[in-house]
């Protein structure tokens, strides 16, 4: 992994040390606290931790028990990762995902390998001429390369990955088991709502496209071109999706399926119980594609669902994907 990734890495495993022994808020504050003072051992502002007692004047002292803290707080949570990793058998040498950007289920194929920290290189495809996937007969992405094995739908990529993450582990099969149930909810429904949403006017449209080509390898003009005549012609098809899926409000059909989640998890942090399961990294990989979009924007807003998607953000952590 990077010297970056890596850094971003220790950051994110601290701040999920902290996650067991406060709230959000309380965590936040004493992730930003220990840092500040691990960098700052001669602030005043220190003093609003303890009731120093008998090191009140003493700064080394001080110094030594906040960096002790963050030291103890981190090692625990790298141990614990070390531990989480060493049951992870499956490093394939050769990750690489062909995607757009704002893809929903490019998306859920990076939660899933996000949560499992395997590294991965990131190839935005042109969403006009295709030309990184040429060599491909499959036309659609998201597109996986494992060790030079060709992998392709997002679900049935993750049920093949898991089963080699878990050697001898069955997906379950049941018919009506609620991870199933939920996983079938988001391909064949959650998925739909997006695009009219995404798409909803020709601003957000261009918006869409604004933020997908930004991160790809294009040159000026195929941005330009991929901006405004994809998010046109995008206009258009998502308004005949929006009939072919009965959608009449775009927004509260969105509104209506972040609900429909929150209620699902009955309380839970996680639809997996105490860790998330493939439903809730299927959920969060698709809503994480228009998060900062102008639609994840309103859907956090104005649904109760934030709280579950800043948890799924924590354990999800930092991505391992990388770009050339």
């Amino acid at each position: 992994m990077f010297p970056q990734m890596r850094r971003a890495a220790g950051l994110a495993a601290v701040r999920r040390a902290a996650g067991g022994i406060a709230s959000a808020d309380q965590h936040h504050r004493l992730f930003q606290a220990a840092l500040f003072t691990s960098s700052s051992a001669n602030s005043s502002s220190r003093s609003h931790w303890f009731s120093y007692n008998g090191i009140a004047g003493d700064k080394a002292a001080t110094h030594a028990v906040f960096g002790t803290m963050l030291f103890s707080t981190a090692a625990t949570a790298i141990v614990e990762e070390a531990h989480a990793k060493e049951a992870v058998k499956f490093r394939p040498k050769d990750v690489v995902l062909y995607q757009y950007e704002a893809c929903p289920f490019c998306n859920k194929v990076k939660a899933f390998l996000d949560y499992y920290d395997i590294p991965y290189k990131v190839v935005e495809v042109n969403p006009l001429s295709k030309k990184e996937t040429k060599w491909s007969e499959y036309k659609k992405v998201p597109i996986l390369m494992v060790d030079g094995v060709q992998m392709v739908d997002s679900s049935e990529i993750i049920d093949k990955l898991y089963t080699k993450i878990n050697p001898g582990a069955v997906i379950d099969s049941a018919e009506e088991s609620e991870e199933k149930k939920w996983r079938r909810w988001v391909d064949n429904h959650l998925v739909h709502i997006l695009s009219p949403n995404i798409y909803r006017s020709i601003s957000e449209a261009i918006d869409s496209f604004d933020y997908i080509t930004t991160k790809g390898n294009f040159s000026f003009m195929e941005k330009m071109s991929a901006k405004y005549v994809g998010a046109g012609a995008m206009y258009f098809i998502s308004k005949r999706l929006k009939k072919r899926h009965n959608i009449t409000d775009e927004r509260a059909a969105l509104y209506e399926a972040a609900e429909t989640w929150v209620d699902a998890l009955q309380g839970r942090d996680f639809l997996g119980g105490a860790k998330p399961n493939l439903a809730d990294l299927a959920v969060f990989g698709v809503l994480k594609s228009i998060r900062y979009l102008r639609a994840g924007q309103d859907m956090v807003q104005h649904t109760r669902i934030g709280d579950w998607y800043d948890r799924m953000e924590n354990a999800v952590g930092v991505s391992a994907g990388f770009r050339e």
